[in-house]
């Protein structure tokens, strides 16, 4: 597997953001893509996405095979749930390793959990997501949207070999319908896909990312059930 570029590494902070100023969307509203409620909050943050995310999902959802349906679990996350997650992280990891210094629990923390200056979440530009039938029944990907880590080149892995070849086959129908519409994947979790963030432009070359954190108080509720 090629060596992959964590969000916590410094290159990314270092991407200008030029904010476009694009609105989030409800994608509960689109009727095209399944939203699950799995992480549902109150205020309904997960379900929003920045609008040319959203278009792009929609366009994505016309090049799977009719009988499939893309399931979005998670679109916006408020920053300061994203701060929680990430702190919470950190300090795991302090747990396990306490020789560790500050810079590596981060650098190691952002394998999984982004930073918040730099989280595609919190710009509304990152979707975690998953395939389904029609009847909503989610297709076999080698493990659970947001599973527990297994290390580096575990089952989270987007290309890793550790899990059947039908979820291998699924991950890459996933993956071709993304990429086709400009969504770029985080490598270490195969459900997560990003457009117009930091992270999004430097894999890409872009000069710089087109959207910035928001912080939207209306949609700042708690989810009901925290991910890893």
């Amino acid at each position: 597997m090629s060596e992959i570029t964590l969000l916590s590494d410094p290159r990314i902070l270092e991407l200008p953001v030029e904010e476009c100023g694009q609105p989030l969307v409800d994608l509960r509203e689109l009727d095209v893509v399944f939203v699950d409620r799995r992480l549902a909050d109150p205020a309904g943050a997960y379900a929003h996405l920045r609008l040319s995310v959203a278009e792009r999902l929609v366009t994505a959802q016309s090049l799977l095979p009719r009988e499939l349906r893309l399931l979005v679990v998670e679109g916006y996350r408020p920053p300061a749930l994203q701060e929680r997650y990430f702190a919470e992280s950190v300090e795991e990891l302090r747990d396990l390793h306490p020789d560790w210094s500050g810079e590596r629990l981060r650098r190691e923390a952002g394998r999984y959990i982004s930073p918040p200056e730099v989280a595609p979440h919190v710009a509304g530009a990152a979707v975690d997501l998953t395939l389904c039938t029609q009847a909503g029944v989610e297709l076999p990907m080698g493990t659970e949207v947001n599973a527990t880590p297994t290390g580096p080149d575990g089952a989270c892995y987007t290309a890793s070999a550790d899990i059947p070849p039908e979820a291998t086959g699924n991950r890459r129908l996933l993956a071709s319908a993304l990429t086709a519409v400009g969504l770029i994947n985080y490598p270490t979790e195969w459900w997560h896909w990003s457009y117009g963030d930091r992270y999004w432009a430097y894999v890409t070359g872009a000069p710089a990312a087109c959207y910035g954190l928001l912080h939207v108080p209306a949609l700042a509720g708690r989810p009901e059930r925290e991910r890893t």
